[in-house]
Order: structure tokens, then sequence, then C-alpha cells
């Protein structure tokens, strides 16, 4: 058990360090702006079709559990605001997270680990190439910016979901149902709803980073990197939920 903590206790400092390191060499001139853009596009525009078909079945299934709940104790004109609120402030970012945490940390965590695993890394060292800067900096900046772009479409798509579950039983107008959802938030719901998505996409790019950076043992390290990546990083998820919701609570935003 002692051996655990230790492990425990030096890869959290090991990834507090690499962490530090990232705002050291963030300001500092090059900066890899095309890496950059091809990162966005990778990590943002290719991970939409993804989120937004969850986002999309995660409104409507929720709406179809909530409406017989709610007939019971008539309050089904309630369900629009009830699943506003549910979505926008704690159901939509956490579920793109982990979607993100699983699809682009595992990504991350496997080709950073093969480049390592193959000494890709070592020769851009060797041929004057910053290797932390081209790969690291600009794959955490770009899940960083992505993430929280992410979460507002998806909680748009999920939305509609919403909407289309409403009306599987009944008849409601789009402006009408959406005029409802809006009328149920408040800016305190949806500003701490987006800067918590920041933080998301900043540790999962972080640790799938770091993950892939110090890969070790052949083919078999890739595995165990890109594994650790999704692991790590969706407990993450949860602890910075928890804080931002401890938080958000002290300075009455709920």
């Amino acid at each position: 058990m002692f051996a655990n903590v230790k492990q425990f206790l030096t890869e959290t400092g090991s990834l507090g360090r690499f962490g530090f390191h990232f705002f050291s060499q963030v300001f500092r001139a090059r900066f890899e702006l095309s890496e950059f853009i091809r990162q966005c596009y990778i990590i943002g525009y290719k991970s939409f079709p993804l989120v937004g078909l969850t986002g999309f079945i995660m409104g409507l299934v929720l709406t179809m559990q909530l409406r017989p709940a709610l007939l019971d104790y008539g309050v089904a004109t309630e369900l629009p605001e009830m699943v506003g609120i549910a979505i926008v402030r704690e159901i939509g970012p956490v579920i793109t997270a982990l979607i993100f945490a699983g699809k682009i940390g595992s990504s991350i965590g496997a080709e950073l680990g093969s480049m390592r695993v193959t000494e890709q890394i070592d020769a851009m060292e060797v041929s004057g190439t910053n290797p932390y800067k081209f790969l690291v900096v600009t794959r955490v900046l770009a899940a960083t910016i992505m993430l929280p772009l992410l979460v507002i479409t998806g909680d748009a798509i999920s939305l509609y979901g919403s909407y289309i579950g409403v009306n599987i039983r009944g008849t409601t107008s789009f402006q009408l149902f959406f005029k409802m959802v809006f009328d149920g938030l408040a800016f305190s719901d949806v500003l701490p709803a987006v800067i918590k998505s920041f933080f998301f996409g900043f540790a999962v790019g972080m640790i799938g980073c770091y993950k892939g950076f110090y890969a070790q043992k052949g083919t078999e390290g890739v595995g165990r990197a890109a594994n650790a990546a999704v692991v790590v990083s969706s407990v993450a998820v949860f602890i910075l939920d928890l804080l931002a919701v401890q938080i958000t609570d002290l300075f009455g935003l709920n």
C-alpha cells in the first residue's frame, strides 16, 4: 500500500511539473500556428459527429424518462425547463467531457506514445525542434479551446433532441419549447458550465500528452499510455466537476 501511495504522489508531482512546463512554454516564441490549427480541426471538428449524436440521444432519452414521472405529479409543463437546466448546468458538460476524454485522450496518448517508442521525439530534440512546444502545447491549447465549443453545440443538439422527445407524446411548438427552456435558465447556470468546460479540456489534453510523452516498453507501453490517458482524464473530469460545484455553491451561483 505504501508503494502505491508513493507511486501516486510521484506521478502527481511529475504531472504537475509537466503542466508547469506548459505555462513556461506557451508564451514563448515560436508558436506553432499551423500545427495548432491542424489540431483544432482534428480534436474539435472530427469529434463533433460523436458529440452531436451522443447529445441528441441524451436529450431524447432524458425527456422520455422524465415525462412519466412529471405526469404523475401533474407538472409535465415544467419538462422543458427541467431538461434545459439539467443539460446546460451539468449533464451536457460532463458527458461531453467524458466522450472527449475517451476519444481525444486515448488518441493523443497513443499518438505521442508511438512517437516516443519509435524515437521520433528524440529525433526532434536532436534536430533542434522543441518537441514539447510542437507536440504538447498545440494539443493542450486545442483541447482547451475546442471542448467548450463542443459543449455548447452538444447542448444545443441535446435540447433539440429533447424537443423531439416532447413531441413524441404531445404537441409543442419549437418557439414555445425553447422559450420555456431559456425562461428557466439564468446567466449563473450558463457561465459556470462554460468555464469548467475549459478546465475539462485542459485536463484531458494535458493528461493525454503526459501519458503519451513518457510512454515506455514498446508497443505495450503505447497501449498502456492510451488506456491510462482515458482513465485518468475521466477521473479528473469528475474531480474538477465536484470542485466546480463546491465553488459555485460557495459564491451562491447554484
